[in-house]
């Protein structure tokens, strides 16, 4: 009877083994988006009938589903050939994900073209177009950078990787910097002093925003959305920013080559808002996810992380020397090949020109690796007293007097940050209003401006008091 049990079990398995391998259980896992499962059995059909379009097309997809555009392309052209509906889509994505941008866009004006005479709507393949257009712009234009090295890591911990100077801030996961539990993908960038930190949660549109916050008294201000253009479209997350305070290094998904996108923009003092965000190109972005551009500008090295042709859960970390300026690679008087094999970073060796250069920087590299930083000093504040003196604690007043007038420059340091989330509040619904609402609001807005700025005034005059007064206390 036993026998009989364990011989039922092994037909039942061999029987099940060959019902997963027909074509139509593979095409109910297409259906369902298991390309990964469905892949193999495709694999195996075109295999055996080579010039079957819809085998070569269900197997293409798979392969451009599951990461191998390249491998995709010589079997959605043959279901092109074919005349398999929807081939010309699929395959103007492989090529677009093998940076054939050039091939890409013919394919998606044939595929327009075919549209128009079936009377069917284009504008979804319009808009891949036009990214194809805009991917060839930006291929023609790749950075000449050396990179030196590379880390494959988890993308869970990935943040661990980078080891960037004291003065180049820290890095932080969101649950980590707010002691906060769950699956949050946001980042936390901290200033050197540990007084701002510029972070990503989700904000009013659903999708992560990035905020700031300022450290006043040990204690930090509420989360002010960062003002321009940075949250207007997609999630944006990865903030850094480099030791001017004003330019800041993030990446989205809401525009670019695909995925995440790195981009830069810096921050306008007139106009207290942040200048046209600009993609920093390839070879940094891919048709993947690229994020956490930092450049430590202490140890002259740069860093970013980019999922491209990594395994799930798995991310690539890239060191380079930063570029002073930015300096781009001859696209006419290059073959296009080696062009694209430097976009997508193929080979580390090939970006090298000066091995001194090279040699020094891995040298830099290790010893940041090996550098055990240094306990960071408490402090509640940053004031400058003069060019060579700054405060971080109350105790570091001499003068009685100037740690009197401190203690209310605080309070009215408060008061004013306070008063400016307030005004950006108002602007922001005023923005909002329609023409009744605006005539409505208008007044209070003014009158708010009017004290934001005179308490800017008084934050001023307060901060030359207790200078002239700590200064007189030393001599």
């Amino acid at each position: 009877m036993k026998r009989k049990y364990i011989l039922l079990l092994i037909c039942s398995f061999f029987l099940s083994g060959i019902s997963a391998q027909t074509i139509e259980q593979a095409r109910a896992l297409y259906a369902k988006g298991n390309y990964e499962e469905a892949k193999p059995v495709f694999k195996k059909y075109v295999k055996s009938q080579p010039s079957n379009g819809n085998y070569n097309f269900w197997y293409g997809v798979c392969c451009l589903k599951t990461g191998e555009p390249k491998e995709a392309i010589p079997y959605l052209e043959v279901a092109v050939k074919k005349r398999v509906t929807t081939g010309q889509l699929y395959l103007g994505q492989a090529y677009n994900d093998s940076y054939q941008f050039e091939d890409a866009i013919e394919c998606y004006e044939e595929y327009i073209e075919e549209l128009n005479k079936r009377k069917k709507p284009t504008e979804d393949v319009e808009a891949l177009l036009e990214k194809s257009k805009s991917d060839l712009r930006m291929l023609k234009g790749v950075e000449e950078v050396c990179i030196i090295d590379s880390f494959i890591v988890n993308k869970t911990n990935f943040l661990a990787t980078y080891k960037i100077s004291e003065e180049s801030g820290k890095l932080f996961t969101f649950n980590e910097f707010f002691q906060t539990e769950g699956n949050h993908p946001g980042t936390v960038y901290e200033t050197e002093i540990g007084n701002k930190i510029y972070y990503s949660e989700q904000g009013e549109r659903g999708n992560l925003d990035i905020f700031s916050k300022n450290k006043l008294a040990n204690e930090w201000s509420n989360g002010r959305p960062l003002p321009g253009s940075i949250n207007e479209s997609g999630n944006a997350n990865y903030p850094f920013v480099l030791s001017d305070g004003l330019t800041i290094y993030y990446a989205t998904d809401g525009e670019g080559l695909g995925g995440y996108d790195i981009f830069v923009t810096r921050y306008n003092t007139n106009t207290d808002s942040y200048l046209t965000p600009e993609n920093v190109g390839m070879p940094f972005n891919s048709p993947y996810n690229d994020y956490m551009y930092v450049i430590d500008e202490y140890n002259n090295l740069g860093w970013f992380a980019s999922d491209r042709f990594q395994p799930e859960g798995k991310v690539c970390i890239y060191v380079f020397i930063p570029n002073s300026s930015k300096k781009t690679y001859n696209y006419e008087a290059m073959d296009t090949q080696q062009i694209i094999r430097l976009s997508q970073i193929h080979s580390l060796k090939e970006t090298w020109k000066d091995e001194n250069e090279v040699n020094e920087a891995l040298q830099r590299l290790q010893e940041a690796i090996n550098h055990k930083p240094q306990e960071r000093r408490t402090i509640d504040f940053e004031f400058v007293i003069d060019d060579n003196t700054t405060y971080y604690l109350l105790n570091d007043f001499k003068s009685p007097k100037a740690k009197q007038l401190f203690q209310r420059y605080q309070q009215l340091e408060k008061d004013y940050l306070q008063q400016v989330d307030k005004l950006e509040n108002q602007r922001q619904q005023y923005a909002q209003a329609n023409k009744q609402g605006k005539d409505r609001m208008s007044p209070a807005i003014l009158d708010l401006e009017k004290r934001v700025l005179q308490m800017s005034g008084e934050l001023d005059t307060l901060a030359v008091s207790i200078r002239n007064a700590e200064k007189t206390n030393s001599k």
